[in-house]
């Protein structure tokens, strides 16, 4: 037993795979990684890094999200360390943080941040052990064997949460804090109103409009790219059926309310537009249907990132033809964890994403358009923050009617239905009326509706008969 703690706190080639540039590797995960390092905070203390620099970027990192309930961006760190530093003598701890700092921007989404997060828990566990061992030794030697089996207890319950939990009335403050939400409008204003959304689509959500074939959902994802531009928000639009050329004059038309078809003939008042507007800037990339998968999303990112584009909303025309990290015989499984997968990348780069989903052939004809009607996979509707689906019959399509239904909302009021009209040579979304249905309203409204064509009906059939007597 002796031999092995004297290995535990005298030999480092025990702890040589958990060395310095692993160490390091574990900051740059926590900068990558918001909300595993949310988790971390739980678990990580600074004093388990074994190098000054560490030890100092950690404890800053963690006080700041103690205070902001938020991590800093690495340009803000930077800023804040500068602003720390500046009037110390500490030339050495400051030239190494810049240093390293230097090495992450050079490789900024190194291929084995996954692995050194699974075993991040594990070097914590041997870290806080390693301490209490070499603690322990002082306290045996003052006969404090108590507080040695206290120390050891401690060191057991590293992995574990340091909080219990929310205290419902001991921490009655924290649900009055307003929190940041920092949306991304939809342009619509009854839909981004206080009761709904909220401001719009929040950092980390997944929206998804559903509806089925050829009713407009992939014109709705052009209407919300448009409007975060034009609310100085960069876009990201994957589109997977149509190409980026196609896909850039539906932008295009919405942004400057000329008609597609005319955009040709109109390209001095296109450039004039764009000179006179200030807007976000839109990447508009396409891949072949069936073809990306969330790693090729993410790698696409990164690239874009090195050139120095981050994007504000991410617009994925859509995750129903994507394809899956792994693959299942079931193709209402493979759609689940298409759409787990870019929740959690929606989570891991905190920014908003509108997605699109097939509804299924019942709904061709319906007046409403329900989670119910997602094609394949209603664990779809199960991982989505907003679901808005839009419905427009083979006879509404020549008038460009239709209605738009808020079918789930994790943000505000749901299960109510807007009439709208979709102008689709402009890829324009409009709500006819601000004053919305419930969903009883709108059932109730059109069995109304369906009673009063079922009476003018049969009046006419009368008639018809009557007629007939006459004739006989």
């Amino acid at each position: 037993m002796q031999n092995a703690a004297l290995d535990l706190t005298g030999n480092p080639s025990c702890f040589s795979h958990y060395g310095k540039q692993f160490q390091e590797k574990i900051f740059q995960g926590l900068l990558l990684d918001r909300v595993w390092a949310a988790q971390m905070h739980e678990v990580m203390r600074s004093n388990f890094f074994e190098v000054n620099y560490l030890q100092y970027l950690t404890r800053l990192y963690f006080k700041y999200y103690i205070q902001y309930k938020a991590f800093p961006t690495l340009q803000l760190l930077i800023t804040i360390i500068k602003g720390d530093l500046s009037e110390g003598n500490d030339i050495i701890l400051r030239d190494q943080i810049v240093e390293f700092l230097h090495r992450i921007k050079s490789n900024p989404h190194p291929g084995d941040i996954g692995y050194v997060k699974d075993k991040t828990l594990d070097f914590c566990k041997r870290q806080a052990f390693k301490d209490a061992l070499h603690q322990a030794v002082e306290l045996i030697q003052t006969e404090k064997f108590d507080s040695v089996i206290s120390l050891m207890k401690e060191a057991v319950s590293v992995g574990m949460p340091h909080s219990i939990g929310h205290d419902f009335i001991e921490d009655i403050e924290a649900r009055f804090v307003e929190s940041h939400r920092l949306p991304c409008p939809t342009g619509l204003p009854r839909i981004d109103a206080p009761d709904i959304l909220d401001g719009g689509l929040g950092r980390g959500e997944i929206g998804v409009v559903t509806a089925n074939t050829g009713v407009g959902k992939s014109h709705y994802l052009v209407a919300m790219g448009a409007n975060a531009l034009r609310a100085g928000k960069n876009v990201l639009h994957y589109t997977f059926e149509l190409s980026e050329t196609a896909v850039g004059r539906r932008y295009d038309s919405n942004l400057t309310n000329i008609d597609v078809n005319e955009l040709m003939s109109s390209k001095k008042e296109v450039l004039d537009f764009y000179d006179k507007n200030d807007m976000g800037r839109l990447i508009i990339k396409e891949y072949p249907t069936g073809s990306a998968s969330i790693i090729t999303i993410r790698n696409h990112i990164e690239k874009l990132s090195l050139k120095g584009f981050r994007p504000n909303l991410l617009v994925i025309d859509y995750a129903d033809i994507m394809r899956s990290t792994k693959a299942y015989d079931s193709l209402r499984h493979e759609l689940k964890l298409v759409y787990e997968e870019l929740r959690n990348l929606a989570m891991e780069m905190n920014i908003p994403v509108w997605t699109a989903s097939q509804a299924n052939r019942d709904s061709a004809n319906s007046d409403i358009v329900g989670l119910e009607n997602m094609a394949e996979a209603y664990g779809k509707a199960m991982v989505s923050d907003v679901v808005i689906s839009l419905s427009r019959k083979a006879q509404e399509k020549a008038t460009g009617h239709g209605r738009l239904f808020v079918a789930k909302n994790r943000a505000g009021r749901d299960g109510i239905l807007f009439p709208m009209m979709i102008n689709t040579a402009q890829s324009r979304i409009t709500l006819l009326d601000e004053s919305e249905l419930t969903l009883n309203e709108a059932v109730n409204q059109d069995a109304g509706a369906a009673k009063d064509l079922l009476r003018a009906k049969w009046n006419e059939v009368k008639k018809k008969l009557k007629d007939v007597d006459k004739d006989e």
